[in-house]
């Protein structure tokens, strides 16, 4: 791996089901090898449903950016999904490499402090079927709407069209 010349944070966005996840947990087996890496999951900072994709979300990940920019480590607010509220918190050291994985993970203020933004797409039907394999399908009025917000988000936010590297499923 090459010289870092100051901490690295990658951002890995597309929609529901894409691999997401899967693609942050390859990242950091292969980088954690020799570097110190976190990887932080959108999941765990949405406000619920209805306000995940919201200015509080952004105003998270520009916190989370500065203070890895800066080395010094930082607590996030992790989001219980069972109770619908923040209810614990999460303390993250500084890490060589920090991983933002989950829709709205590319958003402008991660690219504008230097992510390498990755992007996956699937077919939206494709999707939400692996969320909901996965999930179960008592989510699947929510996650109907969730793929309509995180659409408009997309567009808002030309996410795909600020990633340097895009795969299709």
């Amino acid at each position: 791996m090459t010289q870092l010349n100051g901490p690295l944070r990658i951002g890995i966005g597309g929609p529901v089901g894409a691999g997401k996840t899967t693609l942050a947990a390859r990242f950091f087996d292969e980088l954690s090898v020799d570097k110190t890496v976190a990887v932080i999951h959108m999941d765990d900072l949405y406000d619920g449903w209805e306000n995940a994709l919201s200015e509080h979300l952004t105003q998270t990940l520009e916190s989370i950016v500065k203070s890895h920019q800066n080395k010094v480590a930082f607590e996030i607010d992790i989001f219980n999904w069972q109770s619908m509220s923040f209810d614990s918190k999460r303390q993250i050291n500084p890490v060589d490499i920090l991983i933002l994985e989950g829709v709205g993970a590319g958003q402008k203020v991660v690219r504008d402090a230097g992510a390498t933004l990755y992007w996956l797409d699937i077919d939206a039907d494709v999707g939400i079927q692996r969320v909901l394999n996965r999930d179960g399908n008592q989510i699947a009025s929510q996650m109907k709407q969730w793929q309509i917000a995180q659409e408009i988000h997309f567009m808002r936010d030309k996410t795909r069209e600020n990633a340097e590297h895009i795969q299709s499923s």
